[in-house]
């Protein structure tokens, strides 16, 4: 059952996620709190409260408004035109969250030792 209101071209269950983080912040230095999949594209990007926010500048470049957390036990999906979570939604093509032993934040060897001190809240 669907539960996010969604047009046809929002939400493509066949494509895979981007990686297993977020794909700006491995192309540079950064790093991540959490994770967040774009739902019409397999993006992968940084939460909001990831000193990036790539997940929100992903939906403001492309108008992609629905992503789902891409966290291990959660399936939830956000909407960025209602500022909405919905519980439940399609299931989208696997892997549906990074690999469990992947540390968070992410990734291990770049976050910073004061990272609880440099996160959006």
């Amino acid at each position: 059952m669907v539960s996010v209101t969604v047009m046809s071209n929002e939400i493509d269950t066949t494509v895979p996620p981007s990686g297993d983080g977020c794909q700006e912040c491995l192309a540079g230095d950064g790093w991540w709190v959490h994770l967040r999949r774009c739902a019409a594209c397999g993006h992968v990007g940084c939460c909001d409260s990831s000193p990036a926010r790539h997940g929100t500048r992903h939906f403001q470049e492309t108008g992609h408004p629905i992503i789902q957390s891409f966290e291990p036990g959660e399936g939830w999906f956000y909407d960025f035109r209602t500022g909405k979570v919905q519980k439940y939604g399609p299931e989208l093509t696997a892997p549906t969250a990074h690999p469990k032993e992947q540390s968070v934040p992410g990734p291990a060897d770049r976050v910073p030792a004061n990272w609880r001190e440099l996160v959006h809240r």
